[in-house]
């Protein structure tokens, strides 16, 4: 089986083609692909994998580096406004190399939910659905990690501010989702097939104080204010507008519940419990 990685010189694409060494892969049987020429030797001279340099704005890169994949591990790009144009040109790609199956992540709930990072995750699964491959969705709930600097926050100030309310986030640690995406890229009966992947519990930004309170050993509250509010300390902040309307929305569609369902489909996946997020913070230490 010849497997290709996207985004293998990322945080989530790297710990896959770890995790499938680590499975008992081949390494000759794994290309990593990626934008960064450096990080892909270190991952070659490491683990024994082959790599190539793709670009997700260069179709011809694509095509090459996919050409033989018996599955593609489809790790969605960063550039949120730009991801439509690039991820179209990887399905193309996938169709004229002859992929075998694409595993792509996508976020939750992508055709329903009106999460602000979700319509073109939703334009990518329409993408594949109609490009005649055949697929697996895995619907990353959020990473953790995301909240690196947030524990910073709480560290620096000793409180947590955020307009989600009672709004609950079911993480988990990138680690359990490359381990989920590990687990389908290898096994049999993912064929179209849409996972909803999450932690094992949702919970608030009240939880998540007490959390970073057991982590940092010193007391975090949660503070709780208006979206308008929220914007005019970010702004005061020294935050730009741009990223201070990205963050807003987002506590906005927490508040909603688009982050709060908890299921079991990663948990299922990988064959035990996903990671505390205590444990998840404690890590970003």
């Amino acid at each position: 089986m010849s497997i290709v990685v996207t985004g293998a010189t990322g945080h989530l694409g790297r710990l896959a083609v770890e995790g499938l060494v680590a499975a008992g892969t081949d390494p000759s049987a794994v290309v990593a692909a990626g934008r960064n020429p450096e990080r892909l030797a270190t991952l070659a001279a490491e683990h024994g994998v082959r790599t190539a340099v793709i670009d997700y704005a260069d179709p011809a890169s694509l095509e090459t580096a996919f050409a033989g994949a018996d599955v593609l591990l489809f790790v969605s790009g960063s550039e949120v406004g730009q991801r439509v144009a690039q991820h179209t040109a990887v399905v193309d790609a996938a169709v004229a190399a002859g992929v075998g199956r694409v595993v792509y992540t996508s976020a939750p709930h992508a055709d329903t939910s009106g999460l602000v990072v979700n319509p073109e995750h939703k334009a990518t699964e329409e993408a594949l659905r109609a490009s005649g491959l055949t697929w697996t969705f895995l619907r990353n709930n959020w990473y953790t990690e995301n909240y690196a600097g947030t524990l910073a926050q709480a560290r620096q100030t000793g409180e947590v501010v955020t307009s989600t309310g009672d709004g609950r986030v079911a993480s988990a640690s990138r680690a359990d989702y490359a381990a989920g995406a590990v687990a389908v890229v290898l096994g049999e009966g993912h064929e179209n097939t849409v996972y909803e992947l999450s932690g094992d519990v949702a919970w608030t930004f009240d939880d998540f104080a007490v959390a970073a309170a057991e982590v940092l050993g010193a007391p975090v509250t949660h503070r709780s204010v208006t979206a308008d509010e929220q914007r005019e300390l970010l702004l005061g902040a020294g935050l730009d507008e741009g990223t201070v309307g990205f963050v807003v929305t987002l506590d906005q569609d927490i508040a909603r519940g688009d982050l709060g369902d908890a299921t079991d489909d990663l948990r299922t996946l990988i064959g035990r419990p996903t990671t505390p997020l205590a444990d998840g913070l404690r890590a970003l230490l």
